[in-house]
């Protein structure tokens, strides 16, 4: 499976998640890209099975604004006949933005297979919970 992890990390929680979802599914045998949403240049999304947006929640509730929100946005209308995964990282609140992001790529007719948050910085419970989601993009 080639698996592309698009993401943005502000304080590096989200970077390390995307880190524990990469080695995860190379452990399994997966091509793995992981790419910061400033580097990201037009990858031909042809190529991989399944894609993983990760993003912590920023402001009210949601996607960071400069560099991964346009960079969502610009991708959105090509990932209908994709796998998609969200994952990302919070501080404050219980987490809705991840609700109102995968509402998003529903009312887009997106294909979510799964999601994941943890609250700040990877722990051993939101460890074990990130490897699972990793998994699950595996299926």
């Amino acid at each position: 499976m080639n698996l592309l992890i698009l993401y943005w990390s502000q304080t590096g929680n989200t970077e390390k998640m995307a880190q524990i979802i990469k080695e995860e599914c190379e452990s399994k045998g997966s091509k793995v890209e992981m790419v910061f949403s400033d580097d990201y240049k037009n990858y031909d999304i042809d190529n991989f099975d399944v894609i993983a947006f990760g993003c912590p929640a920023m402001g009210d509730e949601e996607l960071e604004d400069t560099s991964f929100e346009p960079m969502f946005s610009d991708l959105e209308n090509t990932l209908s006949d994709k796998k998609i995964a969200l994952f990302g990282s919070y501080e404050w609140n219980n987490g809705e933005w991840m609700d109102l992001w995968k509402e998003r790529c529903s009312k887009n007719n997106l294909n979510v297979i799964d999601t994941v948050i943890c609250y700040d910085t990877p722990d051993e419970n939101s460890t074990a919970d990130i490897k699972k989601f990793a998994d699950n993009l595996l299926k």
